[in-house]
């Protein structure tokens, strides 16, 4: 049975879809009568202005098989209905239709209800959709076409006739993303830019978190209007107070919540009924007090998501907007960074005043802030969807606890970094809920994964400031070659050193020391030349201050030289100025190791940005249809375009010699176990057998020590052992993973892993990743293996392993690597019920 979900509609508002229930019935029936007699005619060809009972009956009752609905909930109504019906028993085509009520029209509830029906009948073995429409009826023909599926049209009998595959495609899959991108972006900007926010929990005592609050909202200088709700009093603060928000006769777009855990549900369906779009829960209380918490977490997101809010937390310390037209300080912290052009997501609520203080002190000024607290709805994710477009944020800054989606997370950031740049404070750990038990990556594959998305992936809050400031006040540098500039020898060792273990290069005639007596106008020259110097792409300015009077005062402003010329010029700088504040926008760090440590990360995001971004190729050969994935490996992987070399499974002496026969001499003998095939160096592989004699020879010996079953396989010539594989992880899906074959490489991890579908460039990375990948590079003399054919089989692996959520393991070993090409030796798969994969069918909001 299709499950059910909370979706965004195109106005960001969150509304509920599930399968229909014959208890719907009497809210079909409303439905029916709320629809104006057009909206009657375009779905069902005729007036139709009551709903038979026969029909309603049927139109109720589906298999969730051959015939599937689903309706839209918003509030208390459902007020919209789609289904498809299978024609004939075992088709392979649905007819599908869907009906939105009036009022509800043009919000993009069409295309959710198709995503959904659609990935429900692909569950079921239906193929295509057929539907008829209307030629008057614009908005559903735009729903179908506009979908990215090739629809094919007939005109007959007054009525277009519609088919279309449902099979998602590259241009299906770019229509949903992007609709899911603005959907999350319009939900977060109207609580970011609300006209109106309501603040519940606010006393007329002035003490409480929810007092804070709304003093902060209204010291801020807040543009819009402050509804305070409070049920016994009737000013605080100094406004008006009401009993309930709708009193107030405003619409509402935030409300900032601040009360008990058991009556934040009040205080939620308040703020749904004054037409709210979203709440910041302040509350704790919920899921990280426990089991009864979490059960009180979900029920609050449920009935959130069902009036059509957004939730902010719970255990959140708020959001905010330093926007002039806005000025929206709706947080725990007395006062906001200077406005910047940062946006600042924060899962901590704990360390959500420390980090706006910090962000302040360090003079990073900010252009919106979000505390998710305990993530039960808006998340890191969702701020990026709104960043992406946000035309005062330049730079994002992410702290993070864990990850709800990674694999979201990944495809969202590396979007993200290829227009501004993404800077994150996460755990290297793998996810809560992945057993380290589990086949699959650790913590530096788990880091891997993420650094191919071009985050700038830091250790500590310090460096999540360190590289915000370079980002936010300086240009990005042209390379890695660094001019070293300061007045004292012993700071500029320091640098060059640190540039070494950083991955910098120092550049030719650097570093370049100038006298500790010389004075400001010197200091200066020196700066300027190294700032157009070709040789350099970056400054590093370390100084330290000269005696007291050393220096006459019209000598001595060594600030304002550093400032004049690392502001005027086109190449990043940081600084170690020992000598007090420096202008907030030349990056100054208290040690040396600080500031080239941030700059490097900078100087590697470069690099990844210049570098241009992978593609899924076209890979021929390949037929997702043709394949039985409870078949044998072997032809599950011709489907893709992968040979495994010809062998045979033998138990005794006659079988061994018959099956090499068949094959044909010379042949390999391998003892069957699974612990021991492969095994050269256990003597469990016995190679080149020539003959009938060779080949009883080898069994005689493999059967005495390993026992009686062998395989027989066609020999091949040698080359580098290689192993791919591939595990469905819980948190990224499907991930391929790749490494050298040999004891050694087992006992130390050595295998890179990629997220599939692999782009040309992830399956380039997962080649030359592993430390033992010099020896596919001709290695002390060996030929180079043909690379492009180990690129093209991982290709084809993640591609399968993409297309198919059976597969839950696959492992191709070994595969050997050759200079004319390569041979794949052995393959097996483990074959399960469908995985519920992370950031795949349709869109959704994922669950609490």
């Amino acid at each position: 049975m299709a499950k059910s979900a909370d979706v965004l509609l195109s106005d960001g508002t969150a509304v509920h879809l599930r399968p229909i229930q014959p208890e719907d019935a009497p809210a079909i029936v409303e439905l029916h009568s709320r629809m104006s007699d057009r909206t009657r005619y375009l779905r069902y060809f005729s007036p139709y202005p009551r709903i038979p009972e026969r029909d309603l009956k049927r139109f109720v009752n589906v298999d969730h098989h051959d015939r599937e609905a689903f309706v839209i909930v918003s509030g208390p109504q459902i007020t919209a209905v789609g289904r498809y019906e299978r024609l004939g028993a075992e088709a392979a085509e649905a007819e599908v239709a869907f009906v939105v009520e009036d009022a509800h029209q043009g919000r993009g509830i069409g295309s959710v209800l198709l995503e959904h029906l659609a990935d429900a009948a692909r569950q079921n073995g239906i193929t295509r959709f057929v539907a008829e429409v209307l030629p008057e009826n614009g908005g559903m023909l735009r729903v179908f076409s506009d979908f990215g599926y090739q629809v094919q049209r007939k005109y007959a009998d007054g009525v277009v006739h519609l088919e279309f595959p449902i099979a998602p495609t590259e241009k299906s899959r770019e229509v949903q993303e992007s609709r899911e991108h603005r959907t999350e972006a319009r939900s977060i900007a109207r609580l970011l830019a609300p006209r109106a926010v309501a603040v519940y929990g606010a006393s007329a005592s002035g003490q409480g978190i929810g007092a804070a609050m709304l003093g902060h909202l209204r010291d801020g200088g807040y543009t819009g209007t402050i509804i305070a709700v409070n049920p016994r009093a009737k000013r605080v603060a100094g406004l008006p107070a009401y009993k309930s928000a709708a009193d107030a006769g405003i619409e509402v777009d935030l409300a900032l919540i601040a009360v008990p855990p058991r009556s934040v549900p009040v205080a939620v369906a308040d703020a749904a009924a004054s037409g709210a779009g979203g709440v910041v829960v302040v509350s704790a209380g919920f899921a990280e007090a426990g089991a009864a918490g979490a059960a009180a977490q979900r029920r609050l997101v449920e009935s959130a998501h069902g009036a059509g809010l957004r939730v902010v937390g719970p255990n959140s310390m708020g959001i905010a907007n330093t926007n002039p037209t806005v000025r929206l300080n709706a947080t725990l912290a007395p006062r906001l960074p200077t406005p910047g052009r940062v946006g600042f997501f924060s899962q901590s609520g704990a360390l959500g005043v420390a980090l706006l203080a910090e962000a302040d002190r360090r003079g990073l000024g900010l252009s919106s802030f979000v505390s998710a607290g305990n993530r039960a709805d808006v998340s890191g994710n969702d701020l990026l969807q709104y960043w992406q477009d946000d035309p005062g944020t330049d730079v994002v800054l992410l702290y993070l606890e864990t990850f709800g989606n990674p694999r979201k997370f990944a495809r969202l950031a590396r979007r993200m970094s290829r227009v501004k740049p993404v800077v994150a404070v996460a755990s290297a750990t793998r996810p809560p809920g992945l057993s380290g038990d589990l086949p699959g990556p650790d913590a530096h594959a788990v880091t891997a994964l993420f650094a191919r998305s071009g985050v700038i992936r830091v250790d500590t809050v310090q460096e999540l400031f360190d590289v915000g400031l370079v980002l936010a006040h300086q240009p990005l540098p042209s390379g890695r070659r660094v001019a070293v500039v300061g007045n004292s020898s012993a700071l500029s060792e320091l640098a060059v050193a640190a540039c070494r273990s950083n991955g910098l290069t120092v550049a030719e005639g650097y570093p370049h020391d100038i006298s500790p007596e010389a004075g400001a106008h010197d200091f200066a020259d020196a700066l300027a030349d190294a700032a157009v110097d070709d040789r350099a792409d970056a400054l590093v300015v370390v100084f330290a201050p000269p005696l007291p009077g050393q220096l006459p005062d019209e000598d001595g402003d060594f600030a304002a030289a550093l400032a004049s010329v690392a502001l005027a010029g086109e190449k990043p700088t940081v600084a170690t100025f020992l000598l007090g504040n420096l202008s907030s926008r030349v990056p100054s760090y208290p040690s040396v190791e600080e500031a080239v440590r941030a700059l490097a990360r900078v100087a590697t995001y470069a690099d990844w940005l210049r570098r241009p971004p992978g593609i899924l190729p076209s890979l021929p050969d390949v037929d997702p249809l043709a394949v039985d994935v409870s078949g044998p490996p072997a032809s599950l992987l011709a489907a893709y375009g992968i040979s495994v070399v010809p062998s045979t499974l033998c138990t005794s002496l006659p079988s061994a010699l018959s099956a090499a026969s068949a094959l044909g001499y010379p042949v390999a003998l391998k003892a069957a176990g699974g612990a021991l095939r492969h095994r050269i160096d256990l003597g469990a592989v016995r190679l080149a057998l020539a003959d009938e004699d060779d080949v009883a020879a080898a069994y005689e010996d493999l059967s005495r020590n390993f026992g009686p079953d062998v395989l027989v396989q066609t020999m091949v010539a040698p080359g580098v052992a290689c192993t791919v594989e591939v595990v469905e992880d819980p948190a990224f899906g499907p991930v391929v993973g790749f490494g050298l074959g040999g004891v050694a490489s087992e006992l130390l991890g050595d295998l890179a892993w990629r997220a599939a579908p692999l782009t040309d460039r992830a399956a380039e990375a997962l080649v030359d990743e592993p430390r033992a990948a010099p020896l596919l590079h001709g290695y002390r003399g060996s030929a180079p293996v043909d690379r492009a054919a180990l690129i093209d089989l991982l290709l084809r692996v993640g591609r399968l392993a993409d297309d198919h959520p059976r597969l839950r393991s696959l492992m191709l070993n070994p595969v050997l690597a050759r200079p004319d090409g390569i041979s794949v030796l052995h393959a097996a798969t483990e074959i399960g019920t469908p995985a519920l994969r992370p950031d795949t069918g349709p869109r959704r909001l994922r669950n609490p």
